[in-house]
């Protein structure tokens, strides 16, 4: 009977998983045909100030707005508030015109992330293929291709690092960890995670990227650039950021606000601790106590949500830990996003909460038990390191 269930579950569910994925992916692009690029528009308009005009003014407003004005004349233009290596990233496809590299940038960082899933997956045959579908079709990687966002590779250094950490390619995966300063504050307790985790050498190189590109940062930029950006990053913040924060689902503020943010960045970093045996699991954990603390976010920072559910999906292979995981994807999918019974933004933090909690939970649950064989075999199908 159980030779049957599995075979049955590799011929049959999981190609028709694969299939249902790969529409909800098709769905998710193809809603989104007419592209905005809004995103990819202020790190272009950055990077030709910093071409034309000098990297010390990529945080002259009035500039960058002139030069967005000048690559798209009926698109809004935003301020340009990203780090440095962003516009630096950008620069690389100035030479062509402005339509030609927004496509370029969406197909790369799409293909990027596909890949990432894919080398970093622990599934074999149809659910290799099946999972990674499926992680690609939320429609917060949809909107994130069609707004030209940096956040995908922020997705993709996550998942290399968990794939590089679990091989012991340290100084590999502490490279890889670099793609966070493209974004920071979406995955800055994952680098404490992997201290507390005990993963040191690839902190150090982590770090040690981290010290190049702030030299490199302050040698072309100057002290006035430099003070530039962190004026700015100190501003208001942008209108309507809130809603994926725990303001905008809590309605919380003040010292509430602050005392849970405290407790939560304590609880992934013990969580992180306790999953010293996996590093996955330490990486997720801090990946969604970073999204849970950060005073605002868009929509297509969900990307590291997909990420981090990717790897407890790969970690924790239990129907306990896959079926709720199954029902956030259907949720996130296009064919609910897309509808009138779409979750509002303020509730997806609640549903990083409950993650979390679960998590937190099974780290301290007695060492024994956590390390007990899966039971995905017997559930899901065969699951195999790559």
């Amino acid at each position: 009977m159980y030779g049957r269930t599995v075979t049955l579950v590799h011929r049959v569910a999981y190609p028709l998983a694969l299939a249902v994925a790969v529409i909800a992916l098709g769905i998710g692009l193809l809603e989104l045909h007419v592209p905005i690029g809004i995103d990819f528009h202020t790190y272009e308009a950055a990077a030709r100030v910093g071409l034309h005009q000098g990297w010390s003014h990529i945080y002259n407003q009035g500039l960058v707005a002139v030069e967005q004005k000048t690559l798209v004349p009926d698109q809004v233009a935003q301020p340009f508030l990203s780090p440095p290596p962003t516009a630096w990233l950008a620069a690389l496809l100035a030479l062509l015109p402005y339509w030609p590299a927004y496509y370029l940038w969406a197909a790369l960082t799409l293909i990027a992330l596909a890949i990432s899933l894919l080398w970093s997956s622990q599934e074999r045959g149809w659910a290799r293929w099946a999972v990674v579908a499926a992680a690609l079709a939320p429609w917060w990687v949809a909107q994130a291709v069609h707004v030209g966002q940096v956040v995908p590779l922020v997705a993709v250094g996550l998942l290399l690092t968990w794939r590089l950490v679990r091989e012991n390619r340290e100084v590999a995966a502490g490279l890889a960890l670099a793609l966070v300063l493209l974004k920071p504050n979406t995955a800055f307790l994952v680098p404490f995670a992997l201290v507390v985790a005990g993963h040191f050498r690839s902190v150090v190189t982590w770090v040690g990227v981290g010290v190049v590109i702030a030299g490199i940062a302050l040698v072309s930029m100057g002290p006035t650039g430099i003070a530039d950006y962190v004026s700015q990053l100190s501003g208001p913040l942008p209108p309507g950021a809130d809603a994926l924060t725990l303001g905008g689902a809590l309605g919380v503020s003040g010292f509430v606000a602050l005392g849970l943010r405290v407790l939560i960045v304590a609880a992934s970093l013990a969580a992180a601790y306790r999953f010293r045996d996996s590093p996955g699991l330490a990486i997720a954990s801090a990946t969604l106590g970073s999204l849970l603390v950060v005073p605002y976010l868009h929509g297509s920072d969900l990307c590291l949500l997909g990420a981090a559910a990717f790897i407890v999906w790969q970690e924790r292979a239990r129907l306990a830990w896959r079926a709720p995981l199954a029902a956030a994807w259907v949720v996130a999918s296009p064919f609910v996003a897309l509808s009138s019974m779409a979750l509002d933004l303020r509730r997806w933090p609640l549903i990083e909460l409950v993650l979390l909690a679960a998590l937190v939970f099974d780290a301290w649950r007695p060492r024994v038990e956590r390390r007990a064989p899966l039971t995905g075999e017997a559930e899901l199908g065969t699951r195999a390191t790559a």
